[in-house]
């Protein structure tokens, strides 16, 4: 059965104004002119009679970011041998989870921009003390936190473009308390 077309009610062109004020376009979409056939709305029964909700809007999807790949025995005995340079290198020891994390986002960011290919990540392995952290007296710091967080952080997909691997140091780097991390060209 061919649909007729009509004219919008006052009412259906309010609904439809709200609809169209309510999407937001997508960045990179181009814009195609409209041609005659597109100008006019095609309205059937069942759109009428079963209004849909107006401020759901789908979420944009994002591609999905490539795994971490392990750090392969040969690269990792260039690293620790001193065959590979380390290009950039970073201590976060004495800060706080916060800290650590604003400032590996910054030198991650900033070794990437300068064309560094393995940055040396130093966390420390932790004390079997509870201290409390810098800055922080209010609860004590558990131990080693920075040398498990910060291997889980840079799986995050906001470190994906950054990071392609990761992988625990050469003892000759900090063994355990360091990680080697393999970055991504610049785009």
């Amino acid at each position: 059965m061919v649909s007729r077309r009509r004219s919008l009610s006052d009412e259906e062109e309010a609904l439809w104004s709200g609809v169209t004020r309510s999407i937001t376009p997508l960045p990179h979409a181009k814009k195609r002119p409209k041609s005659p056939d597109q100008a006019t709305v095609v309205v059937t029964r069942a759109a009428v009679s079963k209004p849909r909700a107006v401020h759901e809007v789908m979420p944009a999807v994002e591609k999905p970011q490539p795994p971490l790949a392990p750090l392969d025995r040969r690269t990792k005995q260039r690293i620790a041998s001193g065959r590979t340079p380390i290009d950039a290198r970073l201590d976060l020891h004495g800060f706080t989870q916060k800290e650590a994390h604003a400032a590996l986002s910054r030198f991650l960011k900033g070794a990437q921009a300068a064309g560094a290919k393995v940055a040396l990540v130093v966390t420390g392995k932790g004390t079997a003390r509870s201290r409390p952290a810098r800055g922080d007296h209010t609860e004590p710091a558990e131990p080693g936190v920075l040398r498990r967080q910060v291997p889980i952080w840079l799986s995050l997909p906001e470190f994906r473009p950054l990071v392609v691997s990761v992988e625990d140091a050469h003892i000759a780097h900090g063994g355990q308390g360091a990680l080697y991390v393999r970055l991504r060209r610049g785009r």
